[in-house]
């Protein structure tokens, strides 16, 4: 009977047991950058990205879990589709804010385009999200709003892999020499599930790894400021 039973719930037991730990850790490693920054600013925006993620994801993951624990998804569809409406308007804060990290960190001052191009597909994404079209509380929302409101997302993503790619590289930067590239994981194991997860739900299983990013990302942050990594801003090479 027991066996039984985690067969039929296995995919609830091991989601609620994934987010019961991936929550709390990042809230946490945020809080602990917020409290640790002491004045350096790339920190503290850190820490303030690092809570915006992981209160952000809650408003869908909880749901989420609760949905799978009781009734199934089919039965909480309005309120696994709030959350994850809050948590596209958080991910996007997630990038501004590590925008302005990357320009803390290095030191970098004008680049009024690229902050520009920044705030202008961070609200454009924002808008789309708010567009009722989305349908976000119907068992029936539309891919085609899926693709709309993430091309400006997947954009913007775009633009921060780039930044941080670049500076890393130009600054010998160790500590967030990979930082690029848990982004560029996130954005491949998200972008199949917006397109195909509808389609074929076993896709939607590339959320796990792509939470795992996100953690890497918070914990480079949590690892450069605990070793106070040169703890300053790193200059930009000319």
């Amino acid at each position: 009977m027991f066996i039984l039973f985690l067969e039929e719930n296995m995919q609830a037991i091991m989601e609620t047991i994934f987010d019961s730990l991936y929550l709390p850790t990042v809230i946490i490693l945020g809080f602990m950058m917020i409290k640790k920054a002491k004045g350096q600013k790339q920190f503290l925006l850190y820490g303030i990205m690092a809570v915006t993620l992981g209160f952000g994801d809650s408003f869908h993951l909880i749901p989420r879990s609760a949905a799978l624990l009781t009734t199934g998804l089919e039965n909480h569809v309005a309120a696994l589709g709030i959350g994850k409406w809050i948590t596209s308007v958080t991910m996007t804060v997630f990038y501004v804010l590590l925008y302005h990290v990357w320009r803390e960190r290095y030191g970098i001052t004008g680049k009024k385009q690229v902050t520009a191009a920044v705030y202008i597909l961070a609200a454009l994404r924002i808008a789309l999200c708010f567009m009722p079209q989305n349908a976000w509380t119907s068992p029936d929302a539309p891919l085609s709003w899926a693709i709309y409101r993430n091309l400006p997302f997947t954009a913007l993503g775009i633009i921060i892999i780039a930044l941080f790619y670049k500076s890393a590289r130009e600054n010998n930067d160790t500590a967030f020499s990979k930082l690029w590239l848990t982004i560029v994981l996130s954005f491949g194991f998200y972008i199949p599930v917006v397109l195909f997860s509808d389609a074929f739900p076993l896709v939607g299983i590339l959320m796990i790894p792509k939470t795992c990013a996100y953690v890497w990302t918070v914990v480079i942050g949590f690892q450069a400021l605990r070793k106070n990594d040169q703890g300053k801003r790193i200059r930009q090479v000319a």
